[in-house]
C-alpha cells in the first residue's frame, strides 16, 4: 500500500493522518477548501503533551488531483459519508482498500452497497483531541485504533494496514470481531455524547450522580437489545463496562459537546437516532434514546429559516419562527378558511396577524409592525393596532402551500385598509418595532393608510 489518501483532517483524521504523513511521504489529504487553505499555508499541525509536529502533505479538494490511492482512510463525520464517497468514487480501482474511522454502525455496509465489492476494512478510533482551527489539532489523550475484516478473518490487507500504523508510532490492534468493537463503542457514544451536551459539562458530572447510573443502564440496555437483534450480541454487563471504561477519562468533553459548542452539526442522527430507527424497524422499544435524540436535536439544531418559514422578531421578548404546519395548529378563531369573504379578489386560507402576534410576548412599548419580503425589496409598516385588526397572512390555496407565483409562501393582505395600504408578497419576517420602519409602499395612499387614519369601511 504505497499511496494513502486521508479524507478529512479533523480531530481524528488530522491526528492519525499527520503521524502517518510524518513517516510516509506518499500520504495525501482530501480536504474541504477552508482546511485545505490552512494546510497549504501553515501545514497540518498537531499539538500534544509529547510535543508539536507539523507536516506539509500533498493536499487537494478534488480527489482526482491526488495520486491514485491504494488505501483510503475515511475520517469524516458520519453525516458526511455520502459526500465523501461521491468524491472518492472517481479514483477507486479494483485494488483500492477503504478503512473507516467513523462513529456509527452502518458505514461499512453503506460503502459495500454503493461500490458492490469487498473493499472495506472496519475501524474504530480511540482518541481525545479537538480542532482548534482548520489545520490545527490539540491532542490530549489516547490515540489508538482497532481494525478488522468484517468477516473476522486475518487478511493480508489488515496486516499491512496494522504495519503502516505501528511503524508510524500509532498503536493498532487487530479485532477478530470488528462489528462487536463498533457496537461496544456505540454503547459509550450513545451515553456520553448526548449527556455531556444536556448537562453542559464533562463526563465526570454524569458519573457523580447515582440517579444517572440508572439512566446510563437504560441507554445501554436499549443499544444492546438492538445489537442482539442484528446478530451482534454484547455482554450482559455492558452498562457496567461502559461506566468502568469512562473512569480514566472523567475529565473529557465529547466530540458531540465540542461540535455543539463550535456551532457544528452533531452526529446525533447517526448515534442515538440510528438506535431509534433500528428499534422501530425491529419492533424494539427505545424510549430513552428517542428522548435523547429529540432533546439534542432541539438543543443543537439552528432555528429554521429560509423558504416556508416566517420569523417574528424585533421588539419581542423572544423571537419565534413558524411554518405552514404550525400556522394550521393555531386556534380556529384566528383561521380564515376563505379570504374571499373578506377580500373578493383573493382566494386562499389565512391566519390573522393578531393570532401570530399573540405568540411572542411583545415589548411593552411596541407600536408598529413591519412586514418584510424574503428578497428584501419590499416592506410595509403598519401601526400595531392596524396590523392586529386588519392584517391577514395568506398561507394556503386549495389545501396546498401558497405558490410563489401567487405571492407565497406567505402573503400579507389587509382587507378593510385597501390593497394600496399593505400587500406584501413572499413575507419572511414580521418585525415588531418601536416607531416606524422600512416602507416601500407608494407614497400616495388613501388617508386610512396613514398612522392616524382609520378605514372608511371594514369588510366583515
Amino acid at each position: 500500500m504505497n499511496h494513502i489518501m486521508m479524507v478529512g483532517a479533523g480531530s481524528v483524521g488530522g491526528y492519525f493522518g499527520a503521524h502517518l504523513a510524518q513517516h510516509y511521504p506518499t500520504v495525501s489529504f482530501l480536504l474541504r477548501p477552508k482546511t485545505l487553505g490552512a494546510v497549504r499555508q501553515q501545514g497540518l499541525r498537531i499539538r500534544s503533551a509529547s510535543g508539536t509536529i507539523t507536516v506539509h502533505p500533498e493536499a487537494a479538494a478534488d480527489a482526482k488531483e491526488l495520486p491514485a490511492p491504494d488505501l483510503i482512510i475515511l475520517a469524516v463525520k458520519a453525516y458526511d459519508l455520502d459526500e465523501a464517497l461521491a468524491q472518492i468514487e472517481t479514483v477507486l480501482t479494483d485494488r483500492t482498500v477503504i478503512l473507516t474511522l467513523q462513529n456509527g454502525i452502518d458505514t461499512e455496509d453503506r460503502i459495500i452497497a454503493r461500490f458492490k465489492r469487498d473493499c472495506v476494512v472496519g475501524g474504530v478510533a480511540f482518541i481525545y483531541a479537538k480542532i482548534v482551527s482548520p489545520g490545527l489539532i490539540d491532542h490530549y489523550k489516547k490515540g489508538t485504533v482497532a481494525i478488522g475484516e468484517l468477516m473476522g478473518h486475518e487478511s493480508e490487507r489488515v496486516l499491512q494496514i496494522r504495519e503502516l500504523f505501528t511503524n508510524a508510532g500509532i498503536p493498532c490492534q487487530l479485532s477478530k470481531d470488528i462489528r462487536r468493537s463498533k457496537w461496544e463503542k456505540m454503547c459509550w457514544n450513545c451515553v456520553f455524547n448526548p449527556l455531556t451536551v444536556l448537562i453542559d459539562d464533562k463526563v465526570s458530572r454524569a458519573l457523580e450522580h447515582p440517579e444517572m447510573m440508572r439512566v446510563i443502564h437504560q441507554i445501554v440496555a436499549e443499544v444492546t437489545a438492538v445489537s442482539a437483534a442484528v446478530k451482534v450480541p454484547l455482554p450482559s454487563d455492558m452498562p457496567d463496562r461502559v461506566v468502568k471504561w469512562t473512569q480514566e477519562i472523567r475529565d473529557i468533553h465529547t466530540s458531540m459537546y465540542d461540535d455543539w459548542k463550535a456551532g457544528r452539526q452533531t452526529e446525533i442522527r447517526n448515534l442515538n437516532g440510528f438506535i431509534v430507527d433500528q428499534g422501530r424497524a425491529l419492533g424494539i422499544p427505545t424510549p430513552v434514546n428517542e428522548a435523547l435524540t429529540a432533546m439534542i436535536k432541539t438543543l443543537t439544531e439552528k432555528p429554521r429559516s429560509g423558504p416556508g418559514i416566517v420569523a417574528i422578531d424585533g421588539a419581542v421578548v423572544q423571537a419565534v419562527s413558524l411554518d405552514r404546519a404550525a400556522m394550521q395548529q393555531l386556534p380556529s378563531e384566528h383561521q380564515i378558511d376563505d379570504v374571499s369573504r373578506k377580500m373578493p379578489s383573493m382566494r386562499g386560507r389565512a391566519i390573522t396577524v393578531k393570532g401570530l402576534l399573540d405568540i411572542p410576548a411583545l415589548q411593552l412599548d411596541a407600536d408598529h409592525v413591519t412586514f418584510h419580503s424574503a428578497d428584501g425589496q419590499y416592506a410595509a409598516t403598519l401601526t400595531l393596532a392596524q396590523a392586529k385588526e386588519f392584517g391577514l397572512l395568506v398561507y394556503e390555496l386549495d389545501g396546498e402551500p401558497l405558490a410563489d407565483g401567487k405571492g407565497g409562501p406567505f402573503r400579507l393582505i389587509t382587507p378593510g385598509l385597501g390593497d394600496l395600504c399593505a400587500n406584501v408578497k413572499g413575507v419572511s419576517r414580521i418585525e415588531v418595532r418601536r416607531g416606524g420602519g422600512k416602507d416601500t409602499r407608494p407614497s400616495e395612499r388613501p388617508p386610512e393608510c396613514t398612522e392616524g387614519g382609520r378605514p372608511s369601511q371594514t369588510i366583515e
